[in-house]
């Protein structure tokens, strides 16, 4: 068997070819060909998604698990957070009651000595005041060791008596920033312990503020006069505890989603890692490759299903070679039988042309029954050429003679052939596409079957309508459509219609003579070109065939025939 393969560019060529035939006009492909330049890009990524198994389970495992760590995380540092922060509030309310208990008793103990006059009382009771709340604060603050600071801010009353109105504060801290206004109004206006979380800041330069849990209550000083006294305490090291916290918790899930994601890959991997080897082997049976086998080690289930697959491949295989025995069989059974007719078949020609030729001395009984009998004798004639034919193609033995030809020669020829059947139909052969020469290397003879089956079908089931035939050339290739406006196909019909012996309507007779083998021996034809043979249509719209052989277009520039 010869037969000549396409070239990526013939099949380029015929594909745009059999568009022009079958739409027409470009203009409703634009849109799909910007969806498709749109989603190119992502093509790749798409077609990797879909087809690898493995990638979606270790892609689903690293989000679930990155999922329940951050849930966690959250959890976690909001429990250590408030942990941390509720065991500071503890200590900061019990250290800063004590101090308060302090500065209440200094207060209380401490006496102003006697002046000589009331001025000079007043003078020395504003010295004493300060005085004494300056080394109150200092002292109270040198018992920390930078666990806390104090600050103490005069009520500001003007009550008579009261000597502390400033404002002083230890560790460089800014008391009138530092301290939330909204605390300073609770502790003026209500009398017990009041705390809040702020920030320190500091009256030196450069120096950051940092969050603190404030704590203040209203007392007195030596004179009896009101006074503010807070105590501040840095967060400083809870927020280096809670970083902590949060970075363990990060540095661990990461560590847990890789090796997560390690162990879902290690473990998906041994299960699709045989699949593959069965897909593999699959291929290479559907490619004729009937041999191969998957090698199976161990007896779990992944081994049993290798040794299914084994099974299941070795009996296809004898089930292939029992089909093919048989159906080489066959063919030589059907080659053997076509010849050995020929012989008892030529006989019986000769005997039928001489009752033939001499039918006009007999009565008009026996006369037509020699007419009857030449005209099946042709029809049984045709159908042993035909399976002499489908024979070759069964064995491979189907040869193609080549040359360059104008298929527009080759569509008159079968035109002219078709139309004493036209004429009876009522039915008009109308070729579009001819006005350009379409030139192509292929078999002429072929061709010329394939076309002369297509065109007598179609006026034979067109109902009397037109029948057009077109040609066209685009890319390096050609092809012929022939329409017809008939009973067309019915949904499924059209890959049905190129099987052996197969007819639509069984009950519809053939005025023409048909074996049934004409359309099996076209599509044979126009593979054996290295083309294809088309067709569709729909109930009562008529019915198209296409042919497109591909491999043998020699026409030196591209034209088409209008839709």
């Amino acid at each position: 068997m010869s037969s000549r393969r396409p070239s990526p560019g013939s099949r380029r060529g015929a594909s745009r070819v059999g568009r022009l035939l079958q739409e027409g006009a470009p203009g409703g492909r634009l849109l799909r060909l910007c969806a498709r330049l749109a989603r190119r890009p992502l093509l790749p990524v798409i077609r990797l998604w879909r087809r690898n198994i493995q990638l979606r389970v270790v892609a689903a495992t690293v989000l679930m698990s990155l999922g329940v760590v951050l849930l966690l995380g959250f959890v976690v540092i909001g429990q250590v957070a408030n942990g941390l922060l509720d065991a500071k509030e503890d200590a900061a309310l019990s250290q800063a009651a004590g101090g308060f208990a302090v500065a209440q008793e200094k207060a209380n103990t401490a006496s102003v000595a006697d002046g000589a006059d009331a001025t000079a009382v007043d003078s020395k009771i504003g010295r004493d005041a300060s005085t004494w709340m300056n080394s109150l604060v200092w002292q109270l603050a040198s018992g920390g060791q930078s666990a806390f600071e104090v600050v103490a801010l005069g009520a500001g009353t003007g009550e008579k008596g009261s000597g502390v109105r400033g404002a002083r504060a230890s560790g460089d801290v800014d008391p009138a920033a530092s301290i939330p206004p909204a605390l300073r109004r609770s502790v003026d206006h209500t009398a017990g312990t009041f705390q809040t979380f702020a920030k320190i800041r500091y009256t030196t330069s450069g120096k950051a503020p940092e969050p603190a849990l404030v704590v203040g209550k209203r007392l007195t000083d030596i004179n009896g006069g009101p006074y503010d006294l807070y105590y501040l305490f840095p967060l400083d090291q809870e927020e280096e505890s809670l970083n902590l916290v949060k970075s363990t918790i990060a540095t661990a899930g990461l560590f847990v989603v890789v090796l997560l994601s390690a162990i879902a890959w290690l473990v998906v991997r041994q299960i699709v890692t045989p699949v593959r080897m069965a897909a593999g082997i699959a291929e290479r049976l559907s490619a004729g490759k009937l041999q191969e086998r998957m090698k199976v080690t161990g007896e779990d289930d992944i081994a049993r299903l290798g040794e299914a697959f084994n099974k299941m491949a070795q009996n296809l295989q004898n089930k292939i070679q029992q089909l093919e025995d048989l159906s080489r069989m066959q063919r030589r059974f059907v080659s053997d039988v076509s010849h050995e007719l020929r012989t008892p078949l030529t006989t019986v020609r000769m005997a039928a042309d001489v009752i033939h030729d001499a039918r006009v001395d007999f009565d008009p009984v026996t006369a037509r029954s020699a007419e009857l009998l030449a005209g099946q004798l042709d029809r049984f004639e045709t159908l042993l050429a035909d399976l002499l034919e489908i024979s070759r193609f069964d064995a491979g033995a189907a040869a193609l003679e080549a040359e360059p030809i104008d298929l527009r020669d080759v569509v008159r020829r079968v035109i002219d052939g078709a139309e004493p059947l036209a004429e009876r139909k009522g039915t008009r052969i109308r070729v579009l596409g001819d006005s350009q020469p379409v030139v192509a290397e292929a078999d002429a003879r072929r061709v010329e079957r394939v076309l002369r089956n297509l065109v007598v079908n179609a006026v034979e089931h067109g109902e009397g309508r037109d029948v057009v035939v077109r040609l066209a050339s685009a890319g390096g290739a050609v092809a012929v459509a022939v329409r017809d406006y008939g009973v067309g196909l019915k949904p499924g019909e059209a890959t049905r219609v190129f099987n052996r012996f197969w007819r639509a309507d069984p009950a519809r007779a053939r005025t023409t003579g048909g074996t049934g083998l004409g359309l099996s021996i076209a599509v044979e034809d126009a593979r054996l070109h290295g083309g294809w043979l088309q067709a569709w249509g729909e109930p009562g719209g008529g019915s198209q065939f296409r042919l497109t052989p591909v491999s043998f277009s020699t026409t030196p520039g591209p034209h088409s025939a209008g839709g």
